[in-house]
């Protein structure tokens, strides 16, 4: 089973091609991608406090966001795309997404204080209940979730591409509304929830193909990829938990 996160699609290829040449080489383990995630997401973590206090408000905030976004964005077809498993790379996506988080969080809290305390209590819960349920075997990974799931992120992606090509060009917002205090239909909403739920599931998917991964004893570098991918997939659902409390706080 392929995941939908294309972070960690790529080690079903990455497994096949090393399978037969790693020997008694030194092999990944769940506890290496666990201990390797909690450093990035502390990293990013520790990042957007400082970007938090030091970054400007009113000056550099539009030049912050737009520059670390275009920087991750390159980070991550970069990484996925040649499989990077080079730590100070995904090292510099954690602190580049960090510097973003830092600064479009803290002009979210300024709206709406302690939103950015329910957005993370938001994420981690959602990501703890997934991997209960999968170490549970509540939930299981399929082909047809799968399906589902890959099939529902991409119409995510592409309409979130649409509608921002489209904002910017006539300043209508669709599907996903930018402004911190513009009024909010119903249809925001309802992609907003289909975004987190997707999010939620495609983590099942995830862990069990990092589960698969160790015991086909992949090198143990590729646990960095692991955990950038996981990193990825938490920044994602983030996003989409604090633009829905957004939505609610008007």
């Amino acid at each position: 089973m392929r995941s939908t996160n294309p972070v960690l699609t790529r080690l079903d290829d990455v497994r096949r091609a090393e399978r037969q040449v790693l020997g008694a080489a030194d092999t990944m383990t769940v506890t290496d991608v666990v201990s390797r995630t909690v450093g990035l997401l502390l990293l990013a973590g520790v990042t957007a406090a400082v970007a938090w206090v030091v970054v400007p408000q009113a000056v550099w905030i539009p030049a912050a966001l737009a520059g670390s976004s275009l920087a991750s964005l390159a980070l991550v077809l970069v990484i996925s795309l040649r499989q990077v498993t080079n730590p100070p790379l995904i090292v510099g996506y954690a602190v580049l997404q960090g510097l973003l988080l830092g600064v479009a969080s803290r002009a979210f809290e300024q709206v709406y204080p302690g939103i950015v305390v329910q957005a993370v209590i938001g994420t981690f819960g959602v990501f703890l209940g997934m991997a209960l349920l999968y170490r549970a075997r509540v939930v299981r990974a399929t082909p047809r979730m799968a399906r589902l799931v890959a099939g529902t992120l991409l119409g995510i992606l592409v309409l979130s591409l649409v509608n921002l090509v489209a904002y910017l060009f006539t300043g209508r917002q669709g599907v996903a509304v930018y402004s911190l205090t513009a009024p909010v239909g119903w249809l925001p909403y309802v992609f907003s929830v289909v975004a987190i739920i997707a999010g939620a599931f495609s983590f099942i998917l995830d862990f069990d193909l990092v589960e698969r991964s160790t015991r086909a004893g992949l090198p143990r570098r590729y646990a960095w990829y692991c955990a950038f991918g996981l990193l990825v997939g938490l920044v994602f659902l983030y996003w989409q938990i604090l633009r829905l409390l957004g939505y609610v706080r008007r």
